[in-house]
């Protein structure tokens, strides 16, 4: 029976963890679990298509992974009796390994602390997305070598530090429970706006992430802020199908036609910061959920609770003073009190933290500075604003989203 390629890489990519996390916990060594483990999936891609995904996909992608690791250990001139006894084993192993579930464990290896951010993002949608390195490079706008060189090099850091895929996950969750989450609303963020090229989205990457918290939650469930990433995550992809234009163009929030909004995943994501919301100390996903469920729970821009949300937004800036968050409670104020609160408070955080300097919120912060003072009236410095945030943003829709607002400013 032929399978659909969206089925196969569903398919594929649901099992990747649990076929690295059998592979190393079988032979303890990640690096080369990962390699096989991606030499299984690619075997899997060229043969299902035409015989069908087999009735235990698990099973067959650890029997091939182990016999791809029983050859790298002969082509390293292991002892052969060591791998001649790997090789009677792997059936009788594999089957066990199948009710282990690693992915968790999986997950926490690839978000060690010993590993930059970017390598801990990379190493993480390939191992437990099951994507290919040139899906990754692909993704975030670098060649495959470079890309493939970034993970070559997070595995060997895991090697060098002593990094053991064998731990307990209660005891690891807790410490790593963090760099997890923040690795996944890095993947996020990259899939809901793409940081640079010709396209305003990168769906994959949003889809990917989503995957994955699930796949968090579900392993940790009581942890509230896992919870609210979700819900995070959940209250803005329902949003996706009203952020462009037929054209491909980006479409504000308040243009949005709500009626493209995805219901039952805004239902989702509210029942899930409904139900942690009371667990205290409240944290920063769980406040960013709040204020995307305020923003999904009203009917129209202008029935929006902008005092609520600048309120949550403050919250926000309180446990993360970090520039997006400030800019954000910036257009929070500007709706809820007028242009001008929101201009002398741009100018004050601005003098504070240099929000129009900054290479991480320049473009950002020149944009939100056009927006209040188009609304003010003042269309010649808004132009200029306008045209200044097109200049420092790489995204194409972006700036021609930008410039077309600029063009709107009488000169």
């Amino acid at each position: 029976m032929t399978v659909s390629p969206r089925a196969l890489e569903a398919t594929l990519r649901a099992e990747a963890p649990h076929v690295v996390g059998a592979l190393a916990r079988r032979f303890g060594r990640f690096d080369a679990a990962e390699d096989a483990a991606q030499e299984a999936m690619l075997a899997a891609a060229r043969q299902w298509p035409g015989e069908g995904v087999p009735d235990d996909p698990r099973s067959w992608l650890i029997r091939v992974g182990y016999r791809r690791m029983i050859d790298l250990i002969r082509a390293q001139q292991a002892d052969r009796r060591r791998a001649e006894l790997y090789a009677e084993e792997s059936a009788r192993a594999g089957t066990e390994a199948l009710a282990v579930d690693d992915s968790l464990h999986v997950l926490l290896l690839c978000c060690h602390p010993v590993l930059s951010p970017a390598s801990r993002v990379a190493l993480t949608l390939r191992a437990v997305g099951g994507l290919t390195t040139a899906e990754i490079a692909h993704a975030y706008g670098v060649t495959e070598q470079t890309m493939g060189v970034r993970i070559s090099r997070a595995k060997k850091q895991l090697s060098k530090a002593g990094a053991r895929f064998e731990f307990s996950a209660a005891d690891d969750l807790s410490a790593r429970a963090s760099s997890v989450r923040k690795v996944l609303y890095l993947v996020f963020n990259e899939g809901y706006t793409a940081t640079a090229g010709d396209v305003l989205e990168r769906a994959d990457l949003a889809t990917e992430a989503i995957r994955l918290t699930r796949l968090l939650f579900r392993e940790a469930p009581e942890d509230p802020e896992s919870a609210g990433l979700l819900a995070l995550m959940l209250l803005t992809h329902a949003r996706r199908a009203a952020r462009a234009d037929a054209g491909g163009g980006l479409v504000p929030l308040a243009d949005q036609d709500r009626g493209r909004w995805d219901r039952s995943m805004i239902d989702e994501g509210t029942a899930l910061i409904e139900a942690a919301w009371s667990r205290a100390p409240v944290g920063p996903y769980r406040l960013q959920a709040a204020i995307a469920a305020v923003h999904d729970e009203a009917g129209s821009d202008a029935e929006t609770d902008w005092p609520q949300i600048a309120a949550l937004y403050l919250a926000l800036e309180h446990l993360e003073p970090g520039g997006p968050v400030m800019l954000a409670r910036i257009v929070a104020v500007a709706h809820a009190y007028g242009e001008q609160p929101a201009l002398d408070l741009l100018d004050t955080l601005d003098r504070a933290h240099g929000l129009l300097g900054h290479p991480l919120t320049a473009h950002r912060a020149h944009a939100v500075r056009a927006h209040l003072l188009a609304r003010s009236g003042r269309d010649d410095a808004a132009r200029a604003e306008f045209l200044a945030a097109a200049d420092l943003t790489a995204n194409d829709v972006e700036s021609m989203y930008l410039r077309g607002r600029a063009d709107d400013s009488p000169a």
